[in-house]
């Protein structure tokens, strides 16, 4: 039998910096290279929209778009609480490629403990900071099983204590699995607020706060998705794509693209 291949220490070293200069595709940590493409523009940033055409906004959103579904794969609030740790600063094509066949082996808690920590950085070893995330996994795996009965806590609090599990990461657990209007704000959102502008914040948290302050409440349930999905597929960071977009009329960048 072939001897176990162990981690590489310079693979890992190597996937930390690449997570640094990278995005969280779920949760979103603001990279630090999103801030001067939103700033660049400070001296002529416009005010934000007013209430009015934030409603219309969202109403072209949901018009669209009425059930919009993120891009990770799970199939419990277990699982897609693993999928969110998993997805910091990772792309979530890379997280399902990891996931689906780690899922299929342990999709609970008490599955995923008994998988143990070497088997599953062995399934995540192609995401970056595996050996991190696979602690984490198992760690949090372990809370659940002894505290929560082998359940996911419907609660703010409970959820960040568990290892790897951070304010964002609890606002997509409680917004995808329990229904909860959170709007857990990743780059891609952070970029798309401060540009159109919905809510101009210098922080992630101080872009959340906002939103959940000012999104109408018909509309809260879905806007974290909505916004993900606009930023990723239309608002790009380098090149947004204005003349397809469903809201240019109402956008207020003053660099909009016109081919």
């Amino acid at each position: 039998m072939p001897a176990r291949k162990t981690p590489s220490p310079v693979t890992d070293r190597a996937a930390r910096g690449a997570a640094r200069r990278g995005e969280n595709a779920a949760t979103g940590r603001l990279a630090g290279s999103i801030r001067p493409a939103l700033t660049a523009h400070a001296d002529a940033a416009p005010e934000a929209v007013d209430s009015a055409t934030l409603a219309e906004i969202f109403r072209r959103f949901q018009e669209a778009e009425p059930e919009p579904k993120g891009e990770l794969h799970y199939v419990n609030p277990f699982t897609l609480l693993v999928a969110v740790v998993l997805s910091a600063q990772a792309t979530d094509r890379g997280v399902n490629l990891a996931t689906g066949p780690l899922f299929a082996v342990a999709d609970t808690p008490e599955t995923m403990l008994a998988l143990g920590e070497e088997r599953v950085r062995d399934f995540v070893r192609t995401i970056g900071l595996f050996n991190t995330k696979a602690k984490n996994v198992v760690a949090l795996s372990r809370i659940l099983v002894e505290q929560h009965g082998g359940a996911v806590p419907a609660s703010l609090e409970a959820l960040q204590v568990l290892p790897g599990v951070g304010a964002k990461t609890a606002s997509v657990v409680l917004n995808i699995a329990f229904g909860v209007p959170r709007i857990a704000v990743d780059t891609h959102i952070f970029r798309v607020s401060n540009r159109i502008p919905l809510f101009i914040g210098t922080t992630t948290d101080k872009v959340q706060a906002g939103l959940e302050a000012i999104v109408p409440e018909p509309y809260r349930l879905h806007a974290h998705h909505w916004l993900i999905l606009h930023g990723r597929y239309t608002c790009k960071a380098r090149k947004p794509e204005c003349p397809r977009c469903r809201i240019a009329d109402l956008c207020r960048y003053p660099s909009k693209t016109t081919a």
